[in-house]
């Protein structure tokens, strides 16, 4: 472990000086140090990081509940939900589309649709860190579609597994679907009318007895969640919504912040480490194709949540870019398609088009300006945003002895 934290460390370190994002790194030094690749194996074993791997998963969820406040559900669940609609819409739709264009099979189809459809929230999240765009017009809406997708997830895997497994039993699909859809409700009422008994509850001076609470906390909902049939990730969301808005939301904030980007590095270090670089090549026809239909998408899909948000194209080229990385929620289908016995492509083809968006999204959200240019108005709006600082420039006062030019 101490290796690992290490590596990822040396290797996120150098490439910074380049103006890498951390992501991409810490996900190449598990594919580097892992078993698949030749030289130094640091983890023989990648299920030997896996717990420390979900507390990660857990943490940066956490985090991102924390900043997402009750009040933004509130007032913008309207503009959430036709949001996350849409980008729902347009990106299972298509990855169900690209499913059964490959001819794979039914059950793999229903599968490439979830893997093509869902973002990453851990990756989503770490990059609205970041770049500091936790604070910007764009994160709401942002935040609001990982909301509906985690929703989504929850009701979605619940639907598929006894599908792909082979069940024919409705009643109990149907059993499975309503249990998570419960809970998820109940986690709801908890944020929405429960805040003032949790703030009672968690409330202490002492900063050592409030991390071990909140993190015990988020730990336990995200394992009840997982009994529930719901996402872990979305019950420790709910615990950092709930929390967030108590007396001892602004310490937390502060004091989950080591805690988060320690574990969250395994996270992305434990990703690397199960993908095998020699199992790419047969597919990566299909992984090319999927990845340049994802980048479509998310750009109509930032388009059509700007318009919605009543936002220009930086904001919307933002949005696509931030959304754009998959990872946690594919590796949980492949997991699930390879258990089933589905078609072997599937895992190689999953491990490619995630490790190339894992990469590709947190260098295209630190560069979204350049998408901006070329979407509709983009130059307009940048012209009008270079007229704008040159105007208050010029309108601002001399230094006291300064020379205009030609005088």
């Amino acid at each position: 472990m101490g290796g690992a934290f290490l590596a990822a460390a040396v290797l996120a370190r150098t490439g910074r000086r380049i103006g890498l994002p951390t992501i991409p790194l810490f996900i190449l030094a598990g594919i580097l140090l892992g078993p698949h690749t030749p030289g130094l194996v640091l983890v023989a074993d990648p299920h030997d990081l896996e717990m420390l791997s979900l507390l990660g998963l857990v943490l940066l969820l956490f985090y991102l509940g924390l900043e997402f406040h009750v009040d933004d559900l509130k007032t913008g669940g309207r503009k959430m939900a036709l949001a996350g609609g849409a980008y729902l819409a347009l990106n299972v739709g298509a990855g169900l589309a690209f499913g059964f264009a490959l001819g794979w099979g039914t059950s793999e189809a229903l599968v490439l649709a979830g893997v093509l459809g869902i973002s990453s929230s851990a990756i989503v999240t770490k990059v609205l860190v970041d770049t500091g765009r936790l604070g910007s017009p764009e994160a709401k809406p942002i935040l609001g579609i990982i909301v509906v997708e985690d929703i989504f997830l929850a009701l979605y895997l619940a639907a598929l597994q006894p599908v792909i497994s082979g069940a024919d039993s409705f009643g109990e699909a149907a059993y499975d679907a309503g249990k998570a859809f419960g809970f998820l409700l109940l986690l709801a009422a908890a944020a929405r009318w429960g805040t003032r008994v949790v703030d009672r509850l968690i409330a202490t001076r002492d900063n050592e007895l409030l991390v071990i609470s909140f993190l015990g906390a988020a730990v336990l909902v995200a394992g009840v969640s997982e009994w529930f049939g719901v996402a872990d990730a979305i019950g420790a969301f709910m615990v950092g919504l709930m929390l967030g808005g108590t007396s001892s939301g602004d310490r937390i904030r502060e004091l989950v912040h080591p805690l988060r980007d320690a574990f969250g590095a395994i996270f992305f270090f434990a990703f690397g480490l199960s993908i095998n670089p020699g199992d790419l090549p047969s597919v990566v026809g299909p992984v090319l194709v999927a990845v340049s239909l994802t980048v479509v998408m998310n750009v109509v899909a930032g388009m059509l949540a700007a318009r919605i948000h009543r936002f220009g194209p930086r904001s919307a080229a933002g949005i696509a870019t931030s959304l754009l990385a998959r990872g946690e929620f594919a590796l949980i289908l492949a997991t699930m398609a390879a258990a089933a016995g589905l078609d072997e492509r599937l895992s190689p083809f999953i491990a490619g088009y995630v490790l190339i968006l894992a990469v590709l999204g947190p260098l295209a959200a630190g560069r979204a300006e350049w998408l901006a240019r070329v979407l509709p108005g983009g130059r307009a709006a940048a012209a009008e945003a270079a007229d704008t600082t040159e105007a208050a420039a010029e309108a601002a006062p001399e230094p006291v002895g300064a020379t205009r030019p030609g005088r």
